[in-house]
């Protein structure tokens, strides 16, 4: 798989295409992105996905909070895993959406040579939104490309979207996020130092930096596997402000306990799979209080990782 930023010197030839946000890359994704592949491949052609970054809704709708499933480079890796060849992550804004329809698409013709393009029912690109599959299959016409419209892969007569699970980890429901997405939904980050506070009761914790933009779970203590270079752990991960010691922390903190683990992870990179939320964060009256608590969080963990994989 192949990554760029720009449609700029690109000459591929014979490419399958589609086109969207695909934040996460969840169940409804692979639904599209396989078939396309396996299309692509059996006609000789490349499999290509145009995305975006910014996400179109942080440019259009002004959000500011953490928002995202997935780095651009995560996305790109994980739609590689099913079958992509390119992926073109460009950059998004407000002029880049004002461009009309029909220029963007001769682009795409001429730097990839598109054969096909594959779009949902409800697609729609280019300023006012007028690039809809009415306008593509004229161009398509003109331009020598075929339109392919897909259905939305759903769930219980629920559409399968990014924004569905946003908001299933915005209530702790890592599982029913993890089905949606088709795996555990992951964060990865770099430790770095906290004030040791862990260790000094007995249970040490890795203190991750994460991509401010990235979407965490609701607050909370969380089963998880903790992944430390090619070692997979299991462990006990919180997401909080910490308060039992802190009374104004600025933004939460994800901090895990692996078990089993013993060593130095400073400066390492730990990527964290969540598995199922245990309780709430709890402000505790002791330190004493907190550290039953903590232990009774293990043994909820461990269960919970006896059935998970």
């Amino acid at each position: 798989m192949q990554h760029f930023d720009t449609l700029e010197n690109l000459s591929l030839q014979e490419s399958w295409v589609t086109i969207g946000s695909f934040d996460g890359v969840h169940r409804g994704h692979r639904a599209i992105l396989e078939p396309l592949a396996v299309e692509a491949h059996k006609n000789g052609g490349n499999a290509v996905v145009i995305t975006f970054f910014p996400h179109p809704a942080v440019v259009l709708r002004g959000i500011h909070s953490p928002f995202y499933l997935t780095s651009p480079e995560e996305k790109a890796i994980l739609m590689g895993r099913f079958g992509i060849d390119h992926v073109i992550t460009l950059p998004f804004s407000r002029e880049f959406a004002a461009q009309p329809a029909a220029s963007f698409i001769a682009q795409l013709v001429e730097r990839l040579e598109m054969r096909q393009i594959w779009a949902g029912i409800d697609f729609a690109l280019g300023r006012n939104r007028e690039g809809d599959i009415k306008m593509l299959e004229k161009l398509g016409s003109i331009m020598g490309f075929e339109v392919r419209v897909i259905a939305p892969l759903s769930e219980e007569g629920k559409k399968i979207s990014s924004s569905h699970i946003r908001r299933q980890l915005s209530e702790g429901r890592v599982a029913a996020a993890a089905d949606l997405l088709g795996r555990f939904y992951a964060v990865e980050g770099k430790v770095i130092h906290g004030d040791t506070r862990g260790a000094s009761i007995g249970f040490p914790t890795a203190n991750l930096e994460i991509w401010p933009e990235r979407l965490l779970p609701r607050l909370g203590v969380y089963a998880t596997w903790a992944t430390v270079g090619t070692n997979r752990y299991p462990a006990v991960t919180n997401i909080g402000m910490r308060p039992t010691f802190e009374k104004l922390p600025s933004q939460p903190r994800l901090e895990t306990h692996l078990l089993g683990f013993s060593g130095n992870l400073y400066g390492k990179y730990i990527g964290i799979e969540f598995v199922e939320f245990i309780r709430p964060e709890t402000r505790f009256s002791s330190v004493t209080e907190l550290k039953e608590q903590i232990t009774k969080d293990i043994s909820f963990a461990w269960e919970v990782f006896e059935h998970a994989h």
